[in-house]
C-alpha cells in the first residue's frame, strides 16, 4: 500500500507541476533537445526570477534535470527525466537531407547516434567531430558490440570535411554545441564516456542516445 501511495503522490506532483502554461511550453522545448535556462528564458519571453521558479517546480517534481555544461563550465543545461511522463511530440514532417550527429572528438557519442540512427531510419545519416581524434574509442567500439550494434566509421572524421547545407546537425555533447551555434537544429548535452572509460557510462550514453534516437527519427522525413 505504501508503493502504490508514494507512485500516487508522484503522479500528483507531475499533474501539479505541469497544471502552468509556462511549464507545459518548457517541457514541450525540451521534448526533442536540451536548452539552457537563458535560452528557454529567451523563447518564453520571461523575466529571470519567474524563469528559475518554473525551472525549480518542474526540477522538485523529477521532471526535468540539469546538467552542467563539459565545455563552458559556467552554463548548465535541461534535460527532460527519461522516465518523465511524455508530452505529445511535435508533429512528424520536418524534411532533411541527411541527419549529422556531432561531437568534438567524433570518437564514441556520435559513431554511436548515427549508428542507432541507421537501425531507426531510412534517412541518410554521417557522423563528425569539431576537433576528431585520431581513431575511434574502444570503449564505444566495446558498447556496440555489447548492444549489437554496428559502427560503420572506422576514423573520425572533421565536420567541416562532410558538411552540407541541407544537413540536420545534431550536437551530442556541450562543446560542439557551444562552438557551433546556430548551426546546431538539435543538442543533447549527454555526458562524455570516454574520461570515464567503464562499460557503465558507455553503456549510459548508449542508453541515452537510443532513447533520443527513437524519439527524433519518426518525426523526420527525406527532402
Amino acid at each position: 500500500m505504501t508503493t502504490e501511495r508514494t507512485a500516487l503522490e508522484a503522479r500528483a506532483a507531475h499533474h501539479a507541476a505541469l497544471a502552468d502554461a509556462a511549464r507545459l511550453a518548457v517541457m514541450d522545448e525540451l521534448t526533442l533537445g536540451d536548452r539552457s535556462p537563458s535560452e528557454l528564458q529567451a523563447m518564453l519571453d520571461l523575466p529571470s526570477n519567474l524563469m528559475a521558479h518554473h525551472l525549480k517546480v518542474l526540477e522538485d517534481a523529477g521532471l526535468i534535470l540539469r546538467r552542467r555544461s563539459e565545455g563552458d563550465r559556467r552554463r548548465t543545461y535541461l534535460t527532460l527525466v527519461a522516465d518523465a511522463p511524455e508530452e505529445p511530440a511535435p508533429a512528424p514532417g520536418l524534411r532533411v537531407g541527411r541527419v549529422v550527429f556531432v561531437c568534438s572528438a567524433n570518437s564514441a557519442r556520435s559513431q554511436l547516434a548515427a549508428a542507432l540512427w541507421r537501425r531507426s531510419s531510412t534517412i541518410s545519416v554521417a557522423s563528425a567531430g569539431t576537433h576528431p581524434a585520431e581513431r575511434v574509442s574502444e570503449g564505444a567500439k566495446a558498447a556496440a558490440k555489447r548492444h549489437a550494434l554496428k559502427l560503420t566509421r572506422t576514423k573520425p572524421q572533421r565536420l567541416a570535411d562532410i558538411a552540407s547545407a541541407d544537413d540536420y546537425i545534431v550536437a551530442v555533447c556541450d562543446n560542439a554545441y557551444e562552438e557551433l551555434g546556430s548551426r546546431v537544429a538539435l543538442h543533447w548535452s549527454i555526458p562524455d564516456p570516454v574520461p570515464n572509460g567503464s562499460d557503465a557510462a558507455f553503456d549510459s550514453a548508449y542508453a541515452e542516445l537510443d532513447r533520443r534516437v527513437r524519439r527524433l527519427a519518426p518525426l523526420l522525413t527525406a527532402s
